[in-house]
């Protein structure tokens, strides 16, 4: 893929059930995987909802040679937005053609632009796991995916360690 490839990203619920949709463009892989830009402006939506970045923001979509560690999807926030890093917990992410999709999985592991880090909808999850049957297998790959993510954001480790500031600094460079 070259970069500056128009990506849809398709994010459902279990079961299918639609959940966020956004454009991004491909701006290349490192050892982490593949990292997608986000405008600042560009407009997330799913059933009744709609959200506008307000800054710029990187996605990392974790290599594919990553194995059972790619239950998640990383989003880095442009400073001044609501966080400094967002992670989905979700099924491995899968490439379809331009699009990509992933199933979340409710978990979300964010660092607060205080440097705070924190799991996110516990709640949701635990309701979820029951109301719609999550495999056992589901659950234990979220809940472990979600404790490494944790562990690795709190420690500051690779990617979480400044690694994105390259690659946010591609979306918010002027346009020459």
């Amino acid at each position: 893929m070259e970069p500056g490839t128009p990506i849809e990203v398709v994010m459902t619920k279990w079961r299918d059930r639609p959940h966020w949709e956004f454009p991004t463009r491909y701006l290349g892989s490192d050892p982490h995987g593949d990292w997608l830009g986000v405008a600042a402006g560009t407009r997330f939506e799913r059933p009744g909802a709609e959200y506008v970045a307000p800054v710029a923001q990187v996605v990392l979509v974790p290599g594919r040679d990553s194995g059972t560690d790619r239950g998640h999807l990383a989003t880095f926030h442009a400073a001044g937005g609501p966080v400094a890093v967002y992670v989905d917990i979700t099924t491995p992410p899968v490439w379809d053609g331009h699009v990509l999709r992933a199933v979340d999985l409710d978990l979300d592991v964010v660092r607060g632009t205080t440097g705070r880090v924190w799991v996110d909808d516990e709640d949701e999850f635990a309701a979820h796991r029951t109301e719609l049957g999550y495999p056992a297998t589901v659950v234990v790959h979220a809940t472990r995916s979600c404790a490494r993510v944790h562990t690795d954001v709190a420690r500051g480790a690779a990617p979480y360690d400044g690694t994105a500031a390259a690659w946010l600094a591609q979306v918010t460079a002027p346009a020459t």
